[in-house]
């Protein structure tokens, strides 16, 4: 039998929009808009009883048909800031791996998805910003404590914010392994970055199968346009379960 599968990675910026404002609320009409069977977000902040950081919060009450999971990476305004993980389909499990390298702290949230009688391994990563930073980061992530782990048994998924915008170490290791495209949208062009006027590609999908990718594309609604200074990514698989 073959299930259609809708995976979202997002960076919402810590809801922070190019109109310099800060606003859950705006991020969480575009993710009602989405139909995500799975959202990867990243940039997510985590202080329940503030005004403007409960977002974690606030994004998982307003989306209550979803399972969800936040790896907090490092502390900030009171609380943490990490990546937050929604799920339509049950999750098994989860963990937060830390991928810090001597800067700021950095993480990729792993959740095992109840996917029929099987299992989906989905990384929601976000990685450094410099070019050394991201090679460290890239060796361990597909390292044998994470991507490569032997208990890994079952189809993985990789999604977030690389700040990879050119063919480094990250990107060599994971197409290695993985299957991955070019998000294409306006003017055809390969870039998610930023979201108003694209120029560089920081968002990024691997995947193997028996995923199998059916489309692609960023999600250029006016709002979506000036929420964060990124766009959400969209991939809509197929794939066949027992």
């Amino acid at each position: 039998m073959m299930q259609r599968l809708r995976v979202v990675t997002y960076n919402v910026h810590k809801c922070r929009g190019l109109d310099r404002r800060t606003s859950s609320a705006r991020i969480i009409s575009i993710l009602k808009e989405l139909d995500a069977d799975v959202l990867c977000l990243q940039e997510v902040v985590n202080a329940p009883g503030t005004h403007l950081y409960d977002q974690a919060g606030e994004i998982e009450r307003a989306l209550p048909g979803y399972h969800h999971h936040f790896g907090a990476n490092r502390p900030l305004r009171g609380g943490t800031y990490g990546n937050l993980t929604l799920s339509r389909l049950p999750i098994r499990a989860w963990q937060n791996h830390d991928l810090t390298s001597r800067r700021e702290e950095r993480g990729a949230l792993q959740t095992d998805l109840e996917l029929g009688p099987q299992l989906l391994h989905i990384f929601n990563v976000h990685l450094g910003t410099g070019f050394n930073e991201r090679r460290r980061q890239a060796r361990v992530l597909l390292g044998e404590k994470i991507l490569a782990n032997p208990q890994l048994t079952h189809t993985r998924l990789v999604v977030g914010d690389l700040n990879e915008w050119t063919r480094g170490l990250t990107t060599h290791l994971l197409r290695e392994t993985f299957h991955t495209f070019s998000p294409r949208h306006t003017l055809r062009l390969p870039a998610t970055f930023p979201g108003l006027l694209p120029v560089v590609t920081l968002d990024h999908c691997y995947y193997e199968p028996p995923l199998e990718l059916i489309e692609s594309h960023l999600v250029r609604t006016p709002t979506a346009l000036v929420a964060s200074d990124h766009l959400p990514l969209i991939a809509d698989f197929a794939v066949s379960t027992p």
